[in-house]
């Protein structure tokens, strides 16, 4: 994904990309996961182990190393959107089916793929590049304590000033509050949340969900009463930890296994 817009220089940073972690078989599922880092670093605890737990339950997943701050709106988008392309370009190569593939973030990263899966088009068949003639619509949503509005008072301000800038405008704000951009099209979504989340209220994720619901969009809502907020796969936390079991049974209910 070298030579990605809005790029700044040539080190890693500023070069987006895809590491892809495999399972056995043809035609399997897949997940892009956008580890969560209010949009100013990522998170290794939500990146590759999560891509292992995947693995675990069948599916084929590819952890994206977007770009963050200094890199602001709309750059982290292109990045997503461009590896479902790539995903979908390359599906026989990575022995996926093409019309299984998830994203799953978590914190800002779920900020980042619920703005993808309300923000995406069908491909331009008339690019000369032809991974810009995939769609990038998501085929469905794992939300893990996402930042959904970037409005007071329930966001969370350094993803918002990280993402936007000090002085972001009003309608930057309302068009990355991503529970106003659900529509009946916006793919099926899982969400879970902690009650007592102190850096991302839960309010976020409820917001999405009622959305959601508005729409008649399946979904899944699971809030759990105690767990500090990154807690990844949980597994420290009796309780919250079941969040990665309702979460795979939620996916082989929706094909993906």
């Amino acid at each position: 994904m070298h030579g990605a817009p809005y790029a700044q220089g040539n080190a890693d940073e500023d070069c987006p990309a895809i590491t892809p972690y495999l399972v056995d078989g043809e035609n399997r599922p897949a997940i892009i996961v956008c580890p969560g880092g209010g949009y100013g670093m990522r998170a290794h605890h939500e990146g590759e182990p999560i891509a292992q737990w995947l693995n675990s339950l069948g599916i084929s997943a590819f952890v994206l190393r977007y770009r963050v701050a200094p890199y602001q709106y709309p750059c982290a988008l292109l990045d997503v959107q461009r590896a479902i392309r790539t995903v979908r370009f390359k599906a026989e190569m990575y022995r996926i089916n093409p019309n299984k593939i998830g994203i799953l973030g978590f914190s800002a990263g779920g900020h980042l793929v619920s703005n993808a899966g309300t923000s995406y088009d069908q491909g331009n068949e008339n690019a000369v590049d032809v991974i810009e003639r995939q769609s990038c619509r998501p085929d469905l949503l794992v939300l893990c304590y996402p930042v959904i509005t970037l409005k007071d008072p329930f966001t969370h301000e350094g993803s918002r000033e990280n993402l936007l800038g000090k002085e972001a405008n009003l309608n930057q704000i309302e068009q990355l509050s991503n529970e106003t951009q659900v529509t009946p099209d916006t793919p099926p979504t899982f969400l879970w949340h902690t009650a007592d989340d102190g850096a991302v209220p839960v309010e976020n994720s409820l917001l999405f969900a009622s959305a959601l619901s508005k729409h008649q969009i399946p979904f899944d809502l699971h809030v759990y009463t105690k767990g500090r907020h990154g807690l990844g796969l949980a597994e420290d936390e009796e309780h919250t930890k079941e969040w990665t079991a309702a979460c795979a049974s939620w996916l082989a209910f929706n094909g993906y296994k």
